[in-house]
């Protein structure tokens, strides 16, 4: 029991923490004080879903159907350009870079772009859905359960930390310099991905 949950914390942490368009949203939400809770209880009431749906055995089908991915990753490719396009926008404006309520979206905004970098990625499919669940499946009917609440807890304790913690780097980013690099790395990061998943 014990061991399957901390399988499942070790793996599901090594999965969610890598620089990616859903990361990189919930820091710069977090930087900005905006919307922290709902943001981070979108990204990871969503990771649960999808683990539990993984390891209930519902990777097998979204396996089997590719279609269904190919969709989702071209709306992926399209978010994510539009929404890289959107932060290098921002960073050529020197006055939209303060952590002013006026500039950020409001809460159904905050949600809508959580929701979307979320459920628009097919690799989370893959990696949440398919790898974490076939994962899961070695440890047993109901170890399986263990190893789910343990990637759970992982999603949960990194997603919060990130929203959160993101405000001891806030001195750090109080210039508008800074917010600006930090525009232009999230940009270029949505970019990539967009770029990445258009290649397939």
């Amino acid at each position: 029991m014990l061991d399957a949950l901390v399988a499942g914390l070790l793996t599901g942490l090594s999965l969610i923490v890598a620089i990616g368009a859903q990361n990189a949203f919930v820091l710069r939400q977090g930087l900005l004080r905006q919307h922290v809770g709902p943001v981070v209880a979108v990204c990871a009431v969503s990771d649960l879903v999808l683990i539990s749906a993984g390891v209930a055995g519902i990777g097998a089908i979204v396996q089997h159907a590719p279609t269904a991915l190919d969709v989702v990753r071209w709306l992926g490719v399209a978010f994510l350009t539009a929404y890289g396009v959107r932060s290098l926008w921002r960073a050529r404006h020197a006055d939209a870079l303060t952590a002013s309520p006026v500039v950020e979206p409001r809460l159904r905004g905050a949600l809508v772009q959580a929701v979307a970098l979320t459920w628009l990625n097919p690799h989370v499919y893959l990696d949440t859905v398919l790898l974490l669940g076939s994962i899961a499946a070695h440890h047993g009917p109901t170890g399986k359960w263990w190893f789910a609440v343990g990637a759970g807890l992982g999603s949960i304790l990194w997603f919060t930390g990130l929203g959160y913690g993101a405000r001891l780097a806030a001195p750090l980013l109080s210039r508008q310099r800074a917010w600006q690099v930090l525009d232009v790395l999230i940009g270029l990061t949505m970019l990539t991905i967009a770029s990445q998943l258009a290649r397939g």
